[in-house]
């Protein structure tokens, strides 16, 4: 039986610094791109890299990269497949912390995840503790 890993939280939200992972393929502009020809060679392959974003990142600074979803919407609001704003607004109002300084986007469509488990995984978790972030949000688009 397969059991979902879960680590209650150890402190009140407001004390929590919070970063977030979507999976819609974005990254910042003049950053390397998600590769998609890799994936229209080979579909069933993608990319298992990560993508580092800003918090204060908004759509006029990204990129979206990624064949499975339609890209124009994250193209002209970064908030419905990351929602980096509304973030800020919870750390402004007091119901968080802080937003991370760092943010992350992964490929969402990996049929073979070794090499993002193996490699991507721990590179992401290392920077994030690096940030003594506390909660993560995954945001699946």
């Amino acid at each position: 039986k397969h059991v979902a890993p879960w680590t209650p939280l150890t402190k009140p939200l407001d004390q929590c610094r919070l970063a977030m992972i979507s999976t819609a393929g974005i990254s910042q502009k003049g950053d390397v791109p998600f590769d998609m020809e890799g994936e229209r060679q080979n579909p069933w392959w993608g990319d298992p890299s990560h993508r580092e974003l800003r918090r204060e990142s908004t759509s006029a600074d990204i990129d979206v990269n990624h064949l499975h979803i339609d890209t124009q919407y994250i193209e002209k609001d970064l908030d419905c497949a990351l929602p980096l704003k509304r973030l800020l607004e919870l750390e402004t109002a007091g119901e968080i912390q802080s937003s991370a300084p760092t943010h992350y986007s992964i490929m969402g469509y990996i049929l073979r995840p070794k090499q993002l488990i193996e490699e991507t995984v721990p590179k992401i978790i290392a920077k994030l503790k690096e940030e003594e972030v506390d909660v993560v949000l995954l945001v699946p688009v």
